[in-house]
């Protein structure tokens, strides 16, 4: 029957088939020590991906992985970047990267802090007292980037607007950064259209979404914390009234 004679054939097959894989095997072997050996000598390899015995090969040049030249090369590209970053980065004006310069708050004006989270943003002191409060809970990168986006906004003819829109990009809105803030998806993807031309509303939903962020959360939390509490004790007992 031509289904047995098939079937015999098939049978014999196999010792062939076993030969020929156990010969690709033995060559992928040769191959993979050959590249072994290029590797740590940091040399090239000859790769012929059809037969091995032809003439026409090509060279493939490699470098030895953790070389010293690779190790070299990524600390060199790691040392561009931060010095990018440092030539760009804009939290705040210099001289103001820890607090901004302002008198002591009076009495009055830590009263009115209470009154509404605007009067406390409004006035340096407030800010300065209030990012101190913020440092504590790790989310200071809240503020400084509410106040990297008013710089942003307000000095259009300080640097390229394309410059200082990476350098905030990169600080708070890149999942990569340490110093990224809480975003809703549409406001972030939002960013990430329009990063590549921005413009100088190109923060401005993620500046307002912060804003509120800090009112809700962290707001409350600082007016009932003994930073506020002992400020406030402090100017009560200095002042000439009491």
């Amino acid at each position: 029957m031509p289904c047995a004679r098939a079937l015999r054939q098939w049978e014999i097959r196999p010792t062939s088939a076993l030969r020929g894989i156990r010969r690709c095997r033995a060559l992928m072997w040769l191959r993979i020590q050959g590249l072994v050996r290029a590797l740590r000598q940091g040399g090239r390899y000859p790769v012929n991906y059809n037969d091995p015995a032809a003439e026409e090969q090509e060279m493939v040049c490699l470098e030895p992985m953790g070389s010293e030249r690779m190790e070299m090369r990524k600390r060199q590209m790691n040392e561009d970047r931060d010095e990018r970053n440092r030539k760009a980065s804009y939290d705040v004006k210099e001289g103001t990267s820890d607090c901004e310069d302002c008198p002591m708050p009076t009495l009055e004006e830590v009263h009115s802090w209470g009154q509404s989270f605007d009067k406390l943003m409004c006035c340096p002191a407030g800010r300065n007292s209030f990012r101190q409060f913020l440092r504590t809970e790790f989310s200071e990168e809240n503020m400084l980037f509410w106040l990297a986006c008013e710089e942003f906004s307000k000095d259009a003819n300080k640097t390229p607007v394309e410059e200082r829109a990476r350098a905030i990009y990169e600080d708070y809105i890149s999942i990569l950064s340490p110093k990224e803030v809480s975003l809703d998806s549409r406001v972030r993807e939002t960013i990430n259209r329009n990063i590549q031309e921005p413009n100088l509303q190109t923060f401005e939903d993620a500046q307002v979404q912060i804003y509120t962020l800090m009112q809700r959360d962290s707001y409350p939390r600082y007016m009932n914390s003994s930073a506020y509490k002992n400020l406030l004790n402090t100017l009560s007992e200095q002042s000439p009234e009491s």
